[in-house]
């Protein structure tokens, strides 16, 4: 008996293949999950109910990579027969649960959010895209502890964390500081919503680690990084009503398009992206060619080239932004003329990263960052029958202000032995700014030495001890900055979190030098401001009780000496300043549970959160001495965010929801008498709503829709006279423009 050659091969070469299917935890279906093959070039891509097939395997066992955006990526080893079809089931767990999330910020190396010392929220991907959210503060506006305000005169809006204003929250961009013009954090809205991988949030001060402005915490937007696909393209449109103006072939309503590619080969990886925001505005209240909420426009480009192996991951960043807001003024009825004021920013953001693993026990790890940043306001007259635009000339109507930063860090993490970490580092910023509305051309240098070690004396406790030490060229620092941060598991499934950390914050060269005077604003920057320091308080209890399921109980507790804020110039009633307060404490609570079962993912919390306000214990000395009056204001929070998955139907139905108590809070008025006195002020409670619905179209298709701010909130009541800072505008309090809708569609196509 003879055997024909050319079948004997081809019974040798036709190998084995997979049948799988990728699931979620809730048991919905992994749509578009990446499957590689390590080792070789073999990947796939499942399709719209988490089905896939890999074939031309030789037999024998093979590690598969799975990983989806939005969710835990994991290897399993499957067995391959030759000739066979081995069926395969792998289950992915949300990272946007924040169960098992991995982070970064404050980490020696990417771990669990289990064995983080710190207590840290994560916002995802998965979330984002979601939420149909179109800038961050649509992404954090329904979390736990944040407050937003806008300034319509300038088109801007500003944070409080857990408390504390913006000043004091540092905002990071892949771990590197982020600049602001003013005081208010205007690079929350000035970073592509499209580009984010994830967010991550860690509460208290982070001085050591990142040095000033990070007293109540830090924000952390970590960008997208390459996957495991060969070549990616994305691109994304959003058409949304602005309450109920909309006009597809006009600027009316908010328009979003976004298109990125992303590709990668023998270690070499390569980004780019671009995202046009078009807003109308928002008339409102307002009449004739005045806009309650400016008009914006927003261009967003980044670019990325990087190379990885095994040892070193290093990359070039470039983010850059153009932002144009106009604010139309009235028409004078007598002349035909309006003033009209147009604010250009222009970003430029350069990052240099690098990772070098030296050893099992070395890493070595290097950032640079240089951050151009600029604003110009440009002030016309309009004549109105002609349509002829002339420059007008007074005093700060043409004006650029420019600000540039430079950051150098680096970091080396040490293994010391099984128990002992240790990781060095230093830190170096240099500020500058100049223009007309700041006082000469400043600069403020900053040099930090920080060192922190984590020391596990057993499996179950985990000790951070922290230093900084710094030099600042205007201000004398502290002679060092401690932090003592520990975790102990009580048991498998409780984990304590206690922290005590001091933080530093140097004024801002917008606090000292920084003038602005127009129709909304009256403030004069202060070279004799003092250098803040608080000391801070902080632990929490976790339970999670099963893979599907966490609750977490925190408390913080926070002193603040010579923090800065807004006062009354002492040379001219009339206008605002930068002073230091002497004392002031927040202090509160939160309680957030996460769970998932069987198609439903929620997350439920509640904060109380208390504001010290000083004034009143100067003012009301007998009642407060008496203890019958707290000097703290305290207002609550509770959130909920509901996914539902109709399987059949392979949608998610989504809803965000937050009630935000009324802010009560005291202001200095001046009696008859002359006498000061404080008068109790409140904005008023609000509930927040945003219902999506996401549903796969086709293969590489998304389509989301749904409608924003559902109770339709515009304006909040608020009995002072104005909004409570240099920055008000006066009257209500403006939230939003109204309800909204909107319609997406997301493309992700990708190559192995």
């Amino acid at each position: 008996m003879s055997v024909d050659p050319s079948t004997l091969r081809a019974q040798q070469t036709t190998g084995g293949s997979v049948e799988g299917t990728i699931l979620l935890i809730d048991g919905s279906a992994g749509a578009f999950a990446t499957v590689r093959v390590n080792g070789t070039k073999k990947g796939t891509t499942a399709d719209g109910t988490g089905h896939f097939t890999l074939t031309g395997l030789t037999p024998g066992q093979h590690e598969l990579h799975i990983s989806m955006m939005g969710y835990e990526p994991t290897r399993q080893i499957v067995q391959v027969e030759n000739g066979k079809a081995t069926p395969f089931i792998a289950r992915l767990t949300a990272a946007n649960n924040q169960l098992n999330a991995v982070v970064v910020t404050g980490q020696y190396e990417p771990q669990s959010l289990k064995k983080s010392v710190y207590n840290v929220r994560v916002i995802n991907s998965e979330r984002i895209r979601l939420r149909g959210a179109v800038n961050v503060i649509g992404v954090l506006n329904n979390e736990l502890g944040f407050r937003f305000s806008s300034d319509l005169t300038l088109g801007t809006t500003d944070v409080q964390l857990m408390g504390m204003s913006g000043r004091n929250v540092k905002i990071l961009l892949d771990g590197l500081p982020m600049v602001d013009r003013g005081d208010t954090r205007e690079s929350l809205n000035q970073i592509d919503v499209n580009s984010i991988e994830r967010i991550e949030i860690v509460e208290g001060p982070m001085s050591v680690s990142y040095g000033s402005d990070a007293l109540a915490g830090v924000i952390n937007i970590i960008t997208k990084k390459p996957g495991a696909e060969r070549l990616g393209v994305s691109a994304r449109i959003q058409e949304e009503t602005v309450n109920k103006d909309y006009n597809l072939l006009t600027s009316q309503g908010l328009h979003l398009q976004n298109v990125g590619v992303t590709w990668q080969n023998k270690g070499w990886n390569v980004s780019a992206g671009v995202t046009n925001n078009t807003f109308g505005g928002w008339q409102g209240q307002a009449t004739g060619r005045v806009n309650d909420w400016l008009p914006k426009d927003q261009l967003f480009g980044h670019g990325k080239v990087g190379y990885r192996t095994d040892r070193v991951n290093l990359y070039y960043r470039l983010d850059a932004l153009k932002e144009s807001l106009l604010s139309q003024g009235a028409e004078n009825v007598n002349t035909q003329q309006a003033r009209d004021q147009k604010y250009i920013t222009t970003r430029y953001v350069h990052q240099l990263q690098g990772d070098w693993k030296l050893s099992g026990r070395l890493q070595l790890n290097g950032q640079a960052s240089y951050t151009d940043y600029q604003r110009r306001t440009q002030t016309t007259l309009l004549d109105i029958p002609t349509g002829r635009r002339t420059l007008t000339l007074g005093e700060g109507e043409q004006d650029v202000s420019t600000f540039t930063s430079q950051t150098y860090r680096a970091t080396a993490s040490y293994k010391v032995s099984s128990a002992v970490s240790l990781q060095p580092g230093v830190d170096i910023n240099l500020d500058g700014s100049s223009g007309a509305r700041i006082l000469g051309s400043p600069t403020i240098n900053d040099y930090a030495f920080f060192v922190s070690s984590t020391i596990n004396p057993t499996a179950r406790i985990s000790i951070r001890p922290g230093l900084r030490f710094i030099k600042n060229s205007v201000y004398d620092a502290p002679p060092a900055i401690p932090s003592l941060n520990t975790k102990i598991a009580l048991t498998n499934t409780l984990d304590l979190r206690l922290a005590y950390a001091r933080g530093f914050r140097s004024p801002a060269l917008r606090e000292l030098y920084f003038n602005f005077f127009d129709a909304s604003h009256s403030i004069r920057g202060n070279p004799n401001l003092k250098a803040e320091t608080s000391n801070s308080l902080n632990g929490s209890l976790a339970w999670q009780a099963s893979p599907t399921f966490k609750s977490t109980l925190g408390a913080f507790y926070n002193v603040f000496n010579n923090l800065i804020s807004y006062g009354i110039d002492p040379a001219d009633p009339r206008i605002s300043m930068t002073i230091n307060v002497d004392k002031f404490k927040t202090t509160g609570f939160t309680l957030e549970n996460v769970f998932a079962w069987k198609n439903l993912q929620a997350t439920v919390g509640v904060s109380y959160i208390g504001r010290y306000n000083n004034l009143l214990t100067q003012t009301d000395t007998v009642r407060y001495a008496e203890g019958k009056l707290s000097p703290f204001m305290w207002s609550p929070e509770v959130n909920t965010n509901l996914t539902y998955t109709l399987r059949k139907l392979d949608t998610k139905l989504s809803l965000f929801y937050k009630y935000s108590g009324k802010r009560p809070s005291y202001l200095a008025t001046v009696t008859a008498d002359n006498q000061v006195s404080a008068t109790l002020t409140e904005i008023a409670a609000f509930h927040w709503a945003d219902l999506t619905i996401t549903k796969p179209i086709a293969k590489y298709l998304t389509l989301t829709t749904g409608v924003k701010n559902l109770l339709n909130i515009t304006r909040l009541a608020n009995t002072s006279t104005d909004t409570g800072s240099a920055h008000s505008t006066g009257g209500a309090a403006p939230v939003s423009y109204g309800r909204s809708y909107f319609l997406g569609l997301s493309f992700q196509w990708y190559k192995n």
